[in-house]
Order: C-alpha cells, then sequence, then structure tokens
C-alpha cells in the first residue's frame, strides 16, 4: 500500500523557499538543452569554467606525425591529466580505454591529406549515429573563412549544428588559417562571430598577440585556444596563461604537449596555468620538477 501521508507535514514541502533557478557557468551557454549542457560539463571543469583538452587528431590528414607515432603508449598515459580529448573515431576505438571520464570531442570533418595544397576541401566525416554511438561531448568541424571552399566548410559546420541539436551534442567550429589568410585580430574575430552566428557552441582559434581580447569579447560562446606549432616549453606556457587571462575557456593543445622533452610533467604545468592561474614561469618550475621526478623514476 502506498505510505499515507503524514498530518500536519506541510513545512516539509517549505513554500517560504523560492526554487533554485542556477544560471549554467559556460558563456553563452545557458539556453542550450540539458543534454548539450550536461556533455559541455564533461568538456569544461565548473569549478573554473575553462578546459585543457588534449588534441591528437592529427593523423586525419598528416599520417603517424612525429609524437604520435604510437598512441597507444604515448597519449593514452596523459589522458588522467586532461578534461578532454580531441580525437578521431578511429582512434576512440581502437586505443582509448572506455573508462576514460573525460569529455570526448570527435573530428568531424575530413578529406584531403597534406599531400594536397589546398585543405580546405573538406566533407563531413562523420554520421550522427556514429556520434551517438561513440556517446561524444561535441563534434568538431574546420571552417576555412576566406578559404576557397569556404562555403561549404560553413555548411558542413551548420549540418553538424542541426543534427547535434537533435541529439544533444555540441559542435566545436574551428576556424582554420590558411597560407593565404593574416592571422591577425580583425580575422579572428570574423571568423570565431561567423561560428558563434551559425549555432557552434564553443569555438577554437588561435591567439594573436594583439586583440585577442577582443576576440574573445566579440564571441558570444567559450573560445578555447589551439596550441599551434611546437614552441620552447616556457614560451608555451606564456602562451596559454595569456591566453586565459584575455578570455579564452582554456586551451586545446596538441604538440606541445606530446612533442615536448616530457609530455606528462607538460600537460600538468599547462593545467596549472589554466585552472589555477598559475603564471608561467611558476608553471615552468612545476614542469622542470616533475620532469626530473619522472625521468629518476623510468631511471
Amino acid at each position: 500500500m502506498p505510505e499515507a501521508d503524514r498530518v500536519g507535514a506541510d513545512e516539509r514541502f517549505k513554500p517560504e523557499v523560492p526554487a533554485t533557478v542556477d544560471g549554467f557557468f559556460l558563456k553563452g551557454s545557458n539556453n542550450l538543452d540539458w543534454g548539450v549542457k550536461n556533455r559541455l560539463s564533461s568538456v569544461f571543469d565548473p569549478r573554473s569554467g575553462r578546459t585543457v583538452m588534449l588534441a591528437f587528431d592529427h593523423g586525419y590528414f598528416q599520417g603517424p606525425t612525429s609524437g604520435l607515432e604510437r598512441v597507444d603508449l604515448d597519449i593514452v598515459p596523459l589522458c588522467p591529466y586532461t578534461d578532454a580529448l580531441m580525437l578521431t573515431r578511429g582512434m576512440l576505438r581502437s586505443c582509448i580505454p572506455p573508462t576514460y571520464r573525460g569529455g570526448i570531442v570527435i573530428r568531424a570533418s575530413g578529406g584531403p591529406s597534406i599531400l594536397r595544397e589546398d585543405l580546405s576541401d573538406e566533407e563531413i566525416a562523420i554520421s550522427i549515429d556514429e556520434a551517438v554511438r561513440l556517446n561524444v561531448s561535441a563534434m568538431a568541424v574546420q571552417v576555412f573563412v576566406g578559404g576557397e571552399h569556404e562555403t561549404r566548410s560553413i555548411h558542413n559546420m551548420t549540418r553538424l549544428v542541426d543534427l547535434g541539436n537533435r541529439y544533444g551534442i555540441a559542435t566545436l567550429g574551428v576556424t582554420a588559417v590558411g597560407k593565404e589568410l593574416v592571422r591577425d585580430a580583425r580575422y579572428m574575430r570574423l571568423a570565431t562571430r561567423i561560428c558563434a552566428e551559425l549555432g557552434a557552441a564553443f569555438v577554437k582559434t588561435y591567439y594573436v598577440a594583439e586583440g585577442f581580447e577582443t576576440v574573445t569579447a566579440a564571441c558570444p560562446v567559450p573560445i578555447v585556444m589551439a596550441g599551434g606549432k611546437k614552441l620552447p616549453e616556457l614560451d608555451a606556457l606564456r602562451l596559454a596563461y595569456n591566453a586565459v587571462q584575455e578570455g579564452a575557456a582554456g586551451v586545446d593543445m596538441g604538440r606541445n604537449i606530446f612533442q615536448s622533452e616530457c609530455p606528462r610533467a607538460m600537460i600538468q604545468a599547462v593545467r596549472a596555468v589554466v585552472h589555477d592561474d598559475t603564471r608561467p614561469e611558476a608553471a615552468h618550475e612545476l614542469y622542470l620538477g616533475l620532469k626530473e621526478g619522472i625521468e629518476k623514476s623510468a631511471a
């Protein structure tokens, strides 16, 4: 039998206490559906509002580039230090343990290889059914604003936005910079704003030394900084620090981590910068200390 209501227990309903209405912690995301917010919470740490993503999707057009010869040996040990992984579905299935608890940002566009002069000739490279089957947090699509195939790449993104919204999966717009395009704040404002205006839940773009704070301010959704080419460790930490201090909601680093002299130490130093606002010099000291300890334990 159902339990009878107790007489005089109206106080349990606490009518004097208003219902809690919390805003979502990510910029521009409050009106997204619950499922999208839940998935974004696996990419971004709700405590800091930022993310340390590890990008190793380079093989989709570069093949086994330096540092990614053995993903199972070189990347998997770094997973515990990440908030999210950006990778291809092939590497997800073949190398990443299904016990990984962070966010999965799947590479969703592709086509030309590094042997081609024009890399902008991309198509959607995954179905929404596959994305759902893999339980991904977001689908990443390259957008070539100003490139030869600009319209197609933008259409790729808007199609994924529509499909993702149907199933509660976020779309990450990745701004690509070709050889012929100027990498300055004006271009980054244009490219990131186009991605956001057309529905991307967050945007990945490059840092620019002058005016990056205007790029993050003009974009109504979170911006994640792309790591770019390999830099000396201290310079990479300065890059990450400057980006988050100027409004980025984290970093998506690849080569500056997996091509580091000590990737496991480097990713922990990057975490200190992104989540704890540790200054680059202190983070570099942390890197050196961790590197020494890791090398001694391996000796």
